[in-house]
């Protein structure tokens, strides 16, 4: 069996990417149909935050010009999902913000309650750094144990 694999006319990586944030999406619909979170389950989303169709407030944009981790937990408001993203308002130091967010501009999904993750890869146009920056708007109640279990990583890496 030879390592040469041949190139695929289907875009299997870019199917299964699509298919993992839909998973995030589905989610996130839950939250906004039942107005709440679930017993102990909350989210630490990371996002490009100069993917196409991010909105955030200029201030979060410069002082994370690349990645933005957020926590969706005890203060989040508006939560909106649609077939292409979510939009929802969290605190920054006491400020209130609305952040619209693409799921493709994702890039990990936590669930520290059930230590559940997914990591997605970055597209082209929005390679990623070394790693993510902190989450920025107002902490959690208590700080998560995440000790890699249940993470689901995806790499559709060939040798060429």
């Amino acid at each position: 069996m030879s390592d040469d694999a041949p190139d695929s006319l289907i875009p299997y990586d870019e199917i299964v990417q699509e298919a993992l944030r839909a998973v995030v999406g589905r989610v996130l619909g839950e939250v906004e149909a039942t107005g709440q979170l679930p017993g102990d389950h909350h989210f630490f989303i990371t996002f490009k935050t100069g993917a196409t169709g991010v909105d955030i407030p200029r201030h979060l944009s410069e002082k994370f010009p690349d990645e933005m981790t957020i926590v969706i937990q005890n203060r989040f408001w508006d939560l909106k999902v649609s077939d292409d993203g979510f939009e929802v308002g969290l605190s920054f130091n006491q400020m209130p913000a609305r952040l619209v967010i693409p799921f493709a501009a994702i890039t990990g999904f936590v669930d520290p309650a059930v230590d559940f993750a997914l990591q997605f890869h970055a597209r082209a146009e929005d390679a990623a750094v070394d790693a993510p920056d902190e989450a920025e708007n107002d902490p959690p109640a208590a700080e998560p144990i995440e000790d890699g279990s249940n993470v689901v990583s995806v790499d559709f890496s060939r040798k060429k």
